[in-house]
């Protein structure tokens, strides 16, 4: 199977398991999943939804965000893990939201990488989710699958992405980004699969016999 077939054949499969994926992390504006996004660096999303109910509970928006003390948030989100970096993350971009941009998330790339704790696949996930823009944020799940299915030679998260979007639509894209972490958490995950178990590394590489090792992002 060329490298087009495999990818028409794993947009396909991952379009009939996966037609309307939701987003995983719980939010309710582009200010929440921005906040929510961060703090899954390092942290599975389970978590994160655990800690966010509190914390917006606590503000919900950049004005409101940008007056809690620094030690509140802390404390909040400590089980995340990188809670020192996260909690200053949080309250200077909301500083800083309020004061440049009328509390409002810009929704403009270059303007969110440019924000504390905000780096390009945090960007990519709330033009994409929130504002509907089309980017293919790459996340661990998808750099290792990309690998497994022989899409991205994986030498640095900046090509997977290019890699993948030269393979796949640009109007799959956001819907992509999210079937395919889902897909990694449910049939390939890290430990078991090692790209020769699941249904859609078995059909595109029927043949394979030794365990894929992937380049770390």
């Amino acid at each position: 199977m060329l490298k087009k077939e495999r990818a028409e054949f794993i947009r396909q499969r991952l379009s009939e398991l996966y037609p309307n994926p939701p987003i995983p992390l719980a939010h309710q504006d582009a200010y929440t999943l921005l906040v929510a996004v961060l703090l899954s660096a390092q942290c599975t999303d389970e978590r994160v939804n655990q800690v966010t109910p509190e914390l917006f509970t606590l503000a919900d928006n950049a004005r409101d965000m940008s007056q809690v003390p620094l030690e509140q948030v802390y404390d909040i989100i400590r089980p995340c893990g990188l809670a020192p970096q996260k909690s200053k993350a949080i309250v200077k971009l909301s500083q800083i939201l309020t004061a440049d941009y009328g509390g409002e998330v810009p929704e403009d790339m270059a303007a969110l990488e440019t924000l504390p704790g905000v780096g390009h696949k945090t960007a990519s996930v709330v033009m994409s989710q929130a504002f509907g823009h089309s980017a293919f944020p790459v996340d661990t799940h998808i750099h290792r699958l990309a690998q497994r299915w022989g899409l991205s030679n994986g030498k640095s998260v900046a090509q997977t992405e290019k890699d993948l979007k030269r393979l796949f639509p640009k109007e799959s894209w956001n819907a992509l980004h999210l079937q395919i972490i889902y897909y990694g958490r449910e049939f390939c995950p890290a430990r078991s699969c090692n790209g020769l178990t699941c249904d859609i590394c078995k059909t595109c590489f029927p043949n394979r016999k030794h365990p894929v090792k992937n380049r770390k992002a």
